[in-house]
């Protein structure tokens, strides 16, 4: 089982820088692993770089990421997975500011080596928008304040597989992007940031897919 987080000295750096350094998605801001700042170590220690190491209440393989001196990850609990964690975390220390739980609304099969906490949140500096494997989609301000909620499934019940699937969102335009593959119902869809209903949907191949947009 998947339940530790280790948050390292390349994460601190990147609080530590404000604005510019902030790990805003799956792969930083810019989507392609690259980031600004500078003198990080170029191998890790795991003796002399983890600067702090929590539990999380649950699996998660999702990516963390960094506003300001603020860390945000997810996890999912329970014995079916059906309890979606969003966690705030002092970037300094690890401490918890804010926990918030869900439940699934969607279907929790995975396979044993994933999580329904696989996909990574993405956010723009105000609103941190997560989703999980479930299909379940949340927005919340950094505070923890829920804006608004999306079962996908409800709309595209067919939407699922039985490995679980790892898309992470995307923001493009100011367009929340969603990706959902599967053997049955595959699409793209993008989304309104301030309500999360849909701007436009384009179906994909029947597909079972890990992929981020």
């Amino acid at each position: 089982m998947i339940k530790k987080i280790l948050l390292t000295f390349t994460f601190a750096a990147l609080a530590s820088g404000g604005a510019a350094g902030d790990w805003t998605g799956f792969r930083g801001p810019m989507g392609n692993g690259v980031s600004d700042e500078v003198g990080l170590p170029i191998a890790l220690d795991a003796k002399k770089h983890i600067a702090w190491r929590i539990d999380l209440p649950g699996r998660g393989l999702s990516s963390p990421l960094v506003v300001g001196d603020r860390v945000f990850v997810t996890a999912s609990g329970g014995t079916r997975q059906d309890r979606l964690q969003i966690l705030c975390l002092n970037a300094a220390d690890g401490s918890v500011i804010w926990q918030r739980q869900f439940w699934a609304m969607g279907s929790t099969v995975c396979h044993d080596k994933t999580s329904i906490a696989a996909p990574t949140p993405v956010t723009d500096g105000r609103r941190l928008f997560v989703i999980f494997s479930s299909n379940d989609l949340f927005c919340l301000d950094l505070d923890g304040n829920l804006e608004w909620l999306r079962g996908l499934t409800f709309d595209y019940p067919n939407a699922r597989n039985s490995l679980g699937m790892a898309s992470s969102l995307v923001l493009a335009g100011g367009v929340l992007v969603a990706q959902v593959e599967s053997d049955s119902e595959s699409f793209t869809a993008g989304l309104s940031k301030q309500a999360g209903v849909n701007l436009w949907k384009i179906d994909r191949p029947k597909s079972a897919n890990w992929t981020t947009a």
